[in-house]
């Protein structure tokens, strides 16, 4: 048997160029809508556990199965060790065979390599927009304005930091952090 795993990482991403893929060379398709970083992914725990010797597990491409190099090697010795073969459609990968496990271990240290050159390249932008003076990050819980009224009260003794906290719905430790901000910028 043939079974195909599709994975998203958000609900936005559409997963229809993956199951076109998969349709025509699979018994069956397993989907999920996890990031791959996730360490629990039930679904694709559940279609591992589906396979038996003989069968294929078959994926349209690398990094919609696996976190990272090690992961994927791993998986892939896993998969043969029990006597499952295992495709990547994209690649032309099949690793019932020498060449096949050659390109495998290949083409998933360049995955590995190409997703930390994305990340270098998010950071270095980041590191860059931070220095314009750009917010990086979620958007402040309190403003400003908030930060200094609640500084106020906490100065004339009418809240203490948990009462504010709950004014605001925020732990307390969120507070203290925005007013040691509030103080780092005078």
């Amino acid at each position: 048997m043939k079974i195909g795993y599709v994975r998203v990482s958000s609900n936005e991403q559409i997963t229809d160029r993956q199951f076109k893929l998969l349709v025509d060379s699979c018994d069956r398709i397993m989907a999920e809508t996890i990031s791959a970083k996730d360490i629990q992914r039930p679904v694709y725990q559940e279609t591992i556990d589906l396979l038996n010797e003989g069968d294929t597990l078959v994926i349209s491409s690398i990094d919609r199965a696996f976190r990272n190099t090690m992961d994927a090697l791993s998986e892939a010795d896993k998969l043969r060790a029990r006597g499952v073969h295992f495709q990547i459609l994209n690649l032309a990968i099949d690793t019932s065979n020498a060449d096949g496990r050659l390109a495998y271990t290949v083409i998933a240290a360049v995955a590995q390599h190409e997703r930390e050159r994305i990340s270098e390249r998010v950071q270095q932008g980041q590191a860059i927009a931070k220095a314009k003076g750009v917010h990086i990050g979620r958007p402040p819980v309190m403003t400003p304005c908030d930060i200094r009224i609640a500084k106020r009260k906490l100065d004339n003794g009418e809240c203490t930091i948990s009462e504010i906290a709950n004014q605001f719905g925020i732990h307390p430790w969120t507070v203290t952090r925005s007013l040691r901000r509030l103080e780092d910028h005078k």
